[in-house]
């Protein structure tokens, strides 16, 4: 089924390469020999194996001839200029494949590794197979100024076949207990294993979708955890491992803790200092307030308030 320009001006977005580049194909309706008569005809030579294998993911183009092919694909296809290169560096780094660029757990959130300790035991590999098109959050902070509980709105991207599960990470507030926390499947999905380290006040749950996706598929889904079981909540952050979508995250107060100054921020990593500072304003009736991230790329996105 050939797939739409919303389609393909979304994956432009978050990539990989390969999915943006057999997306572009779809939307255009051109065969491989189509193309590579195209790309002859403005002096490019490209066998048809080597597109056949750059849409594969099997191959990636790194050489310069192999980019100046690029750049003369973004032509043919009718596509904004640099849209695929772009992809090819976000994604550039050794060993890394074809999925969207990435930082570790690590050097996110935490130098303790709990995070990575708890996936690798649940055999998980680093990038699940997914990336993000679009995460909606919402955070409950309760009349305790603690971290009552937090729901998501999540759709994704495979890029592999027989992807069929995902692995949602809730890191609570110092104090917490990861062993009361509870976690709630919403919509599209069920639970799975649920792992979590105490000290380190982090839990890893397996959402478990209804279908084995194949690559190119998307997938939405809803999951939450009820907490409440931390001290006074003063931020709440977001990691990104890899680039994605749409990221919309919305802070709600209980009507009894109120905060005085609320402001959004951004961290390339946990020990980087925070730009992209902005104040938010509480809504009246709803006490709420929100961000809305547009591509996000590796790294931290969140929201601190001030009670005093």
């Amino acid at each position: 089924m050939r797939q739409t320009e919303t389609e393909l001006a979304q994956v432009l977005r978050t990539g990989p390469f390969h999915l943006a580049l057999r997306t572009a194909l779809s939307v255009r309706g051109l065969p491989l020999q189509r193309v590579q008569h195209h790309l002859a005809h403005r002096g490019v030579k490209l066998g048809v194996t080597s597109l056949s294998y750059w849409q594969q993911g099997v191959r990636r183009p790194r050489r310069a001839e192999s980019l100046r092919a690029v750049r003369a694909l973004e032509e043919v296809l009718a596509l904004p200029d640099g849209s695929l290169l772009r992809l090819l560096r976000d994604g550039d780094a050794p060993g890394e494949g074809d999925r969207p660029a990435g930082r570790s757990y690590r050097s996110l959130m935490e130098a303790s590794g709990s995070v990575e300790r708890l996936l690798a035991a649940m055999e998980s590999p680093v990038d699940g197979g997914l990336h993000t098109v679009g995460h909606q959050e919402r955070v409950r902070i309760g009349a305790r100024r603690e971290l009552a509980g937090r729901t998501s709105r999540h759709v994704v991207r495979a890029h592999r076949d027989g992807v069929d599960r995902y692995l949602a990470v809730h890191r609570g507030d110092p104090g917490c207990d990861p062993s009361r926390i509870a976690v709630r499947a919403l919509e599209n999905c069920r639970t799975g294993r649920v792992r979590w380290d105490g000290e380190a006040g982090v839990l890893v749950a397996e959402l478990l979708f209804d279908t084995r996706l194949r690559s190119g598929e998307t997938y939405l889904f809803g999951y939450g955890f009820d907490d409440g079981t931390g001290g006074a909540s003063g931020e709440y952050v977001r990691g990104f491992t890899f680039g994605g979508g749409q990221y919309v995250l919305q802070v709600g107060f209980d009507e009894a803790a109120l905060p005085v100054r609320c402001r959004r921020f951004a961290q390339a990593s946990a020990g980087a200092a925070r730009g992209a500072r902005g104040d938010l304003t509480l809504t009246g009736r709803h006490r709420t307030v929100h961000l809305v991230e547009e591509g996000v790329r590796p790294g931290l996105i969140g929201i601190d308030w001030d009670w005093e």
